[in-house]
């Protein structure tokens, strides 16, 4: 089965890098064949790579590939319609922010280095033809027992990561949301002030 192609780039106010313009957030995943590990190692070494204060580095992740126990619970960890998409992704992705380090020091930092880091996993997965979508809608607390969180581990959301899937899988309601027009607020809006 040849999956369709969706044009779902974005239109810019100027231009912007294609991998940029064309990177979106889709619900259905490819169910039939395993990730190319190549592709994931790839966008967790992007992650990895990423700036972070004073190189803290304050990110980790739990990466599961679908089929495995470790799979299966962070699915179970997703809410909402989440529920409903999300298992069939090829990896889940647990993305936890270090918040304080092993001395117990504040890192108010973390978070955004966190999504510094996921934004990078999230261009170099589309680059090399995987796809991306975070959830915030998760159990945190199911997955603080996940295997390895600490206490100063923060579960901030999940990604799924795979190959782009058939729409027509997905529910009606989820099939009209993977074809509604990309949106977002204008450029003046978003930038409150300059000089």
């Amino acid at each position: 089965m040849s999956t369709p192609l969706l044009d779902r780039t974005a239109a810019t106010s100027v231009p912007v890098l294609d991998v940029l313009a064309q990177r979106w957030s889709p619900r259905a995943f490819e169910m039939a064949t395993p990730i190319d590990e190549n592709k994931l190692v790839a966008a967790l070494e992007a992650a990895r790579w990423s700036p972070s204060a004073s190189n803290t580095q304050p990110w980790r992740f739990i990466v599961a590939r679908r089929g495995t126990d470790l799979h299966v619970k962070i699915d179970e960890a997703l809410m909402g319609f989440n529920r409903e998409w999300a298992g069939t992704a090829q990896v889940l992705i647990v993305a936890l922010s270090e918040d304080a380090d092993a001395e117990g020091n504040p890192r108010p930092w973390a978070q955004y280095d966190l999504g510094q880091a996921v934004a990078h996993l999230s261009v170099q997965a589309h680059a090399d033809g995987l796809y991306v979508h975070q959830m915030g809608g998760v159990d945190r607390e199911s997955l603080r027992a996940l295997p390895g969180v600490e206490d100063r581990f923060t579960p901030t959301s999940v990604i799924a990561l795979g190959a782009l899937g058939d729409p027509s899988t997905l529910s009606e309601k989820l099939q009209q949301r993977e074809s509604t027009p990309r949106v977002r607020r204008s450029l003046a809006e978003t930038v409150i002030a300059s000089a």
